[in-house]
């Protein structure tokens, strides 16, 4: 009996998720996983009512759709009676690691449009650019195949921060801050992944401050 009633409210919150998505504009769940950089699978998963969804992730969607986000997961209320702000929505340029080390030369790239953009919610104010992670030396907190989000305009060291840096070959890499580490920029690993040698001196690209990974 238990069971029958957990799989009529995930049908029945499926069934919100549609019209939520319907009703923000969107035709099908490839148009909006593209637009934001979701697991297709998994979204579709979740608007079928093969899968259900908890509270974390019925608000990434009640953001996303702006609608509210008790109505979206337990029926109750106003679905356009959104009880948190609308969420943001920023394209982020997603550039290469080459690229990346190229912003810190003297006359760094200023112009992304030619770059693919990644969707992200609810970004602080900045200039912010996206880059895939690779390697395993900040799996801790960034595994293989993470996006990371950088702000270049947030060049302020702060203990334990992450960073992009980049040294004077334009070798971009994605390190912690360690300021009585020699070098400053160390590996965050479960493995034992050597600390960067740079050449000549070393350049803040940006803060790091979002790490996604899609499962």
């Amino acid at each position: 009996m238990l069971k029958d009633q957990e799989q009529f409210e995930r049908e029945e919150r499926a069934k919100r998720l549609v019209m939520a998505r319907k009703n923000a504009g969107f035709a099908g769940p490839k148009a909006i996983v593209d637009r934001l950089g979701w697991n297709v699978n998994v979204y579709k998963a979740h608007e079928s009512g093969r899968n259900g969804f908890g509270i974390a992730v019925a608000k990434k969607y009640a953001r996303a759709f702006k609608v509210n986000l008790n109505w979206l997961q337990f029926g109750t209320g106003n679905a356009l009676d959104p009880d948190e702000l609308p969420v943001a929505v920023a394209d982020v340029p997603k550039i290469s690691w080459v690229s990346a080390g190229q912003l810190s030369e003297q006359a760094p790239i200023t112009d992304f449009s030619e770059f693919p953009t990644v969707a992200a919610l609810d970004l602080p104010d900045g200039e912010w650019i996206a880059l895939e992670v690779e390697g395993n030396s900040m799996n801790k907190i960034s595994p293989p195949g993470s996006i990371i989000f950088v702000n270049l305009r947030d060049k302020r060291l702060a203990p334990n921060a992450l960073y992009v840096v980049a040294d004077e070959t334009g070798a971009a890499t994605y390190k912690r801050y360690r300021p009585n580490d020699d070098p400053p920029f160390q590996p965050a690993s479960y493995e034992d992944v050597p600390p960067p040698q740079f050449q000549g001196a070393v350049t803040i690209v940006g803060r790091v401050r979002r790490s996604i990974i899609e499962m």
